[in-house]
């Protein structure tokens, strides 16, 4: 194999399913049943600015191949950067002695045959974007200096960024399923402050897509991280109550994202939910929705097939409030005596279906009385009991309207209440990660104040 260890040179797809086959038949060849390998090139750029200046300016060149071998039901795992004949057989090698010290485990294997993914379609995640250094410097010191002079007010910068990402990953395994596909991603953001003294607040924007044509201008995000930052001024503190919750969507996409964490197939098999045993159950209102939509053309979460090869395909993770089922890999299915989802890896674009028309200036006449929360501190989420407790700053509103910007206080409840208790979904929808959701509206937590 004539690929060099050292060589520059962008390897093509072609390439890395040669790697695999070999790693496949050189563990055939060591006896091993069952044989998976999974090869990954990812280079990219980023560059920070601030007040002006070049911070930081990275190049990315990264390149890895991971072969797992099964013997019986023993497992082996090994990883190696080097690309070369002699370096792969080695890794080989290495996973085939690993294994022989490895428990037994029933669970361990291959996902079974017949779910291995046939013709997957091309879902559009490849936009590479040919960006020089010195242009990404360029948009990023335009997008701070949009943000500075919105108002004088902005006095200082923690910088604007640019980062661009290219990946290729294949994967393969003994079933003779072998398949791979480009990936991009692209982000820019801004984050600057306003203010003196103990009054001294900062706040951020950012844009992220596949596809560089669709990110928002720079001068437009460093415009809406200087809103964000002037609205936080003077802000007031709380007395300790109890009221309804508005979280605005890239907060509700956190919220989402810890039910996830709950019905995963390890947190299930390992009894370390809140939501154990919970598939069947109603665990949301009545109404209330969750699909995943693994095949949206540029998505920041499309996969056509999971990290075991396992065709992806639509399903309504939650019906009418209902859990429908879990986030499972073969393994963590097996040890449910389930089957998977095709979830090898994580979720693929779940979307939160809106339950109002219109998104915070709606929902915030459905709050009423009660606090919009625009950020959240802290790590105090445990998704074995489901306590939560994290310290917060938004906006008191009263009447349907904001009226001070509050800091300094902490939000408290238990997740299962929080889900149970949701009012109302936006359809202001954040469609920049893999969580699409618009703003929640919680029915009542607690705020820890003064």
């Amino acid at each position: 194999m004539a690929v060099v260890p050292s060589s520059p040179v962008r390897l093509t797809q072609t390439d890395l399913e040669s790697i695999i086959q070999l790693a496949l038949d050189e563990a055939r060849s060591r006896g091993a049943a069952q044989a998976e390998a999974a090869v990954s090139q990812d280079t990219g750029l980023s560059v920070g600015v601030r007040l002006g200046e070049v911070e930081t300016l990275e190049h990315q060149r990264d390149r890895s191949m991971g072969i797992t071998v099964y013997f019986d039901q023993r497992k082996g795992s090994a990883s190696t950067a080097d690309f070369s004949l002699e370096a792969v057989r080695a890794t080989v090698a290495k996973a085939c002695s690993i294994a022989r010290f490895t428990a037994e485990d029933a669970c361990s294997g291959l996902a079974d045959l017949g779910l291995m993914a046939v013709a997957p379609p091309d879902l559009d995640l490849a936009h590479p974007w040919d960006l020089s250094a010195d242009a990404a410097i360029e948009i990023a010191k335009a997008c701070e200096a949009a943000a500075l002079g919105v108002d004088p007010r902005i006095n200082n910068s923690e910088g604007a960024s640019v980062a661009t990402h290219r990946g290729l990953h294949v994967y393969g395994n003994s079933h003779g399923f072998v398949g791979g596909y480009p990936t991009t991603s692209h982000t820019l953001s801004c984050v600057v402050l306003a203010g003196t003294g103990e009054d001294m607040q900062r706040d951020y924007w950012y844009t992220s897509s596949r596809d560089w044509r669709d990110l928002e201008s720079g001068e437009a995000v460093g415009r809406e991280s200087a809103r964000r930052t002037l609205a936080r001024l003077g802000p007031r503190k709380l007395t300790t109550r109890r009221a309804p919750i508005l979280f605005v969507p890239e907060i509700a996409r956190g919220l989402i994202g810890h039910f996830i964490a709950a019905i995963r197939g390890s947190s299930q098999y390992r009894e370390s939910s809140f939501l154990l045993g919970a598939a069947g159950r109603r665990v949301f209102p009545p109404g209330f929705s969750i699909g995943e939509r693994p095949h949206i053309p540029k998505a920041m979460a499309s996969a056509p097939f999971d990290e075991e090869g396992v065709a992806t395909r639509d399903r309504e993770l939650v019906a009418d409030g209902v859990l429908t089922g879990y986030v499972l890999s073969s393994y963590s299915a097996r040890k449910l005596g389930l089957h998977t989802t095709g979830n090898a890896g994580g979720s693929h674009n779940l979307l939160v279906a809106p339950t109002v028309a219109g998104g915070l200036d709606t929902l915030l006449g459905r709050l009423h009385t009660g606090l919009v929360v625009t950020e959240l501190m802290g790590q105090g989420v445990n998704t074995v009991t489901g306590d939560y407790s994290r310290g917060a700053a938004g906006f008191w509103v009263e009447n349907g309207v904001m009226q001070y910007p509050v800091a300094e206080i902490t939000i408290a409840g238990n997740l299962a209440e929080m889900l149970a208790g949701i009012v109302a979904v936006g359809s202001d929808i954040d469609a920049r990660g893999g969580v699409r959701v618009g703003s929640i509206l919680l029915d009542e937590m607690t705020i820890a104040g003064e």
